[in-house]
């Protein structure tokens, strides 16, 4: 049986979707440490961290960029600020805005928070000034100036019964407000660049404050002096105090005193623990660092660099901390191991391949535009991010088994992945280097895991034989030597792939051939078997099909081609694309393809037939990954609209609801049939109605004006309708009115209408004033037809009269009575 996936009628549902949901800015986690709040372009997406899911979307209704928001501490009020000066307040649940106003600020707001009770909301400035505004009773409580440059910090005391506000500006100074008198008591200064944050202690008496200094102050809030200056290397973006009441002892927290977490722009010790009082760094936590990092930590230490972090968010019911990368991703780790629990991609830029990965097809993994690979958790959509190239990832394949993938990459090298199938976690196993430019294309051995086949922009296809026993960690990775180098075209190498048995490669290049290859026994060299000229421009990909022997490729010629394996000829050419086809998979064993091009289409061929029965529209740019589960049963496409959507096929299911409905259509007609030879011809009208069939609503009318005092049954039977019906009703008189064979019928009905229903009655009616209109211009013209044939009638008769009198023969008389 061929799975209902890709039959010639098949239908297809989005299952999930991984889309961008963070393109830099705040973030912000609820109270009760269920969602995160993130700003994307024009809308505040809200993501429930157990399911990785966009449950809701804020955006603004003038398309402006929001550029800052602030959720309050109870979770109810969300509150956004955008370019266009406005605030606006919303019920996030509902996704509804219930109140806006005009901000009062001359340029937008870069910062705002909330107050513990959720009654204030102050507001930071890109022209220096913060304003207060009771979000209550909805008015502005404070206009606070003095400070210089843009408020990119504005944070509550703790202790709302001090009614003090702390903000920072471009002078790198911390102002401490008095709010009873709107006045500022003191300047902190210790900071020589920007403040990024501010950290207090719970009884408040203490804050940490962080920068791009490279250090951290302790202030005593009391004497508001600087109590310490902890040196820590590294421009900090987010400070964070460790709960005093929790065991931190495994990670060398040896006394009560403060210790506090810095995150910033280290790339390799992404996050550290400091004691306060000495000053020491008691816990690094830190990544592998990439192969050709060099090993040297000054390599992360640049302020940008992706590695580094922007954010440090606490998660203190959990005992959890969520970090935001400059690569716009989430992480949460659990303390205090601070082990990964779980990771968000928040931008994945231009998607360039993707793969399902895993023994049931759980995972996908997906190249992006950089050198690092990411795997996806379908069922969560937490990732992980997977260190190793250098340069851009190009291409991916996966082995049958699914555990075991390859990549290549910008860097001119390619490497082997393994999946553990319990943890999930993944290790690069096997790497080679030795091609001269970047490696484009590449695939894997079909039976076995036994080589690898990389095409290359050096113009040239090297074989790479894996070892019998791959290593299980990336401790271990073996180093692959090319078994077998071939100058195989003229110009780039775009795609190659072996035959389900191992014995056969195609590949295919820019130079707008594809060509046929021998792999031979272990050992041997490539043989040239055949050439595949047809294309008018470069080949984007070629494929075996996993039944016949055949091959097809696509080209940015927009066309698809089938080719025969015997003589080389081209059987068939698949048009219906607009530009290049970048990506092509068999299906349906073999007896359908899906295509995917530039257009941002991905199209489903029957081979047999030649046409194209289904063009999924999901894209806005181009789709450059497309690949199938091994049962058929979903499909993957990737964009460079940085969207991947997961396909399901739900053929079967809406095959079950047709078959259900058409046998209720059969009853309900049956019933129909009885119900008018009852007549029964109230529940006839309605049955017909709720069928939607206007013939069958006509029969129903007929049947009931030729019956016995036919217009007192017809005015009786349609004022007992309901409302709905009666639209429909009068929706299709306007169509049997265009018609003189029902148009007596229609006109009928109308009268029943026109002469019970007031006129503002029948205007509630949807559609009625449009239905009204249409029945105007052909009612004219019946009446006008009716008019002529009175007039012809009146002339016959007066005829006859006239010939009457007169006396004329009688067979003119009588064939004049006739006409009468």
């Amino acid at each position: 049986k061929l799975p209902l996936f890709f039959s010639s009628s098949c239908s297809y549902a989005v299952s999930s979707t991984i889309e961008p949901f963070y393109k830099g800015g705040k973030v912000q986690i609820s109270k009760d440490e269920k969602f995160i709040f993130c700003t994307c372009g024009t809308r505040v997406n809200v993501l429930q961290i157990v399911t990785g899911k966009i449950v809701h979307s804020i955006e603004q209704d003038d398309q402006e960029d929001i550029t800052s928001f602030a959720l309050s501490l109870d979770d109810e009020i969300l509150v956004t600020a955008s370019k266009a000066l406005l605030l606006k307040q919303w019920d996030w649940k509902q996704a509804q805005c219930t109140r806006s106003w005009r901000a009062i600020h001359n340029v937008p707001i870069a910062s705002m928070t909330f107050d513990p009770t959720a009654t204030l909301l102050a507001t930071g400035g890109c022209d220096g000034t913060i304003k207060l505004w009771d979000v209550v009773k909805q008015y502005c409580t404070h206009n606070l100036k003095g400070s210089s440059g843009v408020v990119h910090l504005v944070e509550f005391h703790p202790d709302i019964s001090l009614l003090q506000l702390f903000s920072s500006a471009s002078d790198c100074g911390i102002r401490m407000w008095d709010l009873r008198s709107s006045q500022c008591l003191c300047v902190l200064q210790s900071h020589y660049s920007p403040v990024t944050s501010l950290a207090f202690t719970p009884d408040g008496a203490s804050m940490v404050s962080s920068g791009r200094d490279k250090i951290c102050t302790v202030w005593d809030l009391k004497s508001r002096t600087a109590r310490r200056t902890v040196p820590v290397y590294e421009a900090v973006e987010s400070v964070v105090l460790l709960p005093e009441d929790e065991d931190f002892s495994e990670i060398g927290v040896k006394t009560k005193e403060i210790h506090f977490i810095t995150a910033g722009s280290k790339g390799i010790c992404v996050l550290r623990v400091w004691d306060a009082s000495s000053a020491r760094c008691v816990f690094a936590q830190t990544l592998p660092s990439p192969p050709s990092a060099g090993g040297s930590e000054e390599g992360g230490e640049e302020y940008g660099d992706p590695r580094s972090l922007t954010y440090c968010l606490p998660l203190p019911s959990s005992l959890r901390l969520a970090t935001v990368t400059a690569e716009h991703n989430i992480l949460l780790y659990q303390l205090p191991s601070f082990t990964t629990q779980q990771q968000f991609v928040g931008f994945n830029d231009e998607v360039l391949d993707v793969k399902f990965l895993g023994k049931g097809d759980t995972h996908i993994v997906v190249a992006t535009n950089s050198s690092q690979l990411k795997v996806f958790d379908l069922a969560t959509s937490s990732c992980k991010i997977l260190y190793g190239h250098t340069d851009t990832v190009l291409s991916l394949d996966v082995f049958k088994k699914g555990s075991l993938f390859v990549s290549c990459a910008k860097d001119k090298s390619v490497r082997v992945w393994r999946q553990d199938p319990d943890s999930g976690q993944v290790s690069c196993v096997a790497q080679g280097c030795s091609h001269a430019n970047a490696v484009g294309s590449i695939t894997c051995s079909r039976m076995k895991e036994s080589f690898v086949v990389s095409g290359s922009q050096d113009c040239t296809i090297k074989v790479w034989d894996l070892p019998e026993t791959i290593p299980e960690t990336d401790g271990d990775m073996f180093q692959l030597t090319a078994r077998v180098t071939e100058k195989a075209h003229d110009k780039d190498v775009n795609s190659v792939a072996v035959s389900p048995n191992d014995k056969l490669l195609v590949s295919g290049s820019q130079d707008r051939l594809a060509k046929l290859w021998s792999l031979g026994a272990p050992g041997a060299d490539l043989a040239l078997l055949g050439v595949f000229r047809g294309h008018r421009r470069g080949v984007w990909c070629v494929q075996f099909s996993p039944m016949d022997q055949v091959l097809a490729s696509s080209s940015a010629d927009g066309s698809v081609k089938l080719w025969s394996l015997h003589d080389f000829s081209c059987l068939k050419t698949f048009e219906g694309h607009d530009a290049s086809v970048l990506k092509l998979i068999f299906v349906s064993r073999g007896t359908q393809l899906l295509t995917s091009g530039s257009d941002g289409l991905v199209k489903l061929w029957t081979i047999k037939t030649n046409e194209c029965v289904k063009t999924l529209d999901a894209h806005q740019d181009k789709v450059w990954g497309l690949h199938a589960t091994r049962k058929d049963d979903r499909v993957v496409t990737a964009s460079a609209d940085s969207n991947i959507t997961v396909w399901t096929d739900v053929t079967e299911v809406e095959q079950a609801e047709e078959q259900a409905k058409q046998e209720d259509q059969i009853l309900k007609k049956q019933e129909l049939s009885n119900l008018l030879h009852e007549k029964k011809y109230l529940k006839a009208l309605g049955l017909a109605i709720s069928l939607d069939q206007p013939h069958t609503v006509l029969k129903v009318i007929k049947a009931i004006r030729q019956g016995e005092d036919g217009a007192k049954q017809l005015e009786k039977t349609v004022l007992k309708l309901r409302q709905d019906q009666k639209e429909s009703m009068l929706r299709y008189c306007a169509v049997w009115n265009t018609n003189a064979r029902s148009c007596l019928d229609a006109q009928a009905v109308i009268q029943v209408m026109l002469t019970h229903l007031s006129p503002e009655e029948l205007l509630q009616y949807q559609g009625a004033r449009a239905h009204l209109e249409g029945l105007i211009p052909y009612t004219e013209r019946h009446m006008q037809r009716i008019g002529r044939l009175l007039q012809a009638s009146m002339f016959l008769d007066y005829m006859w009269q006239k010939m009457r009198v007169t006396g004329a023969p009688a067979s003119a008389l009588l064939f004049t009575r006739a006409l009468v």
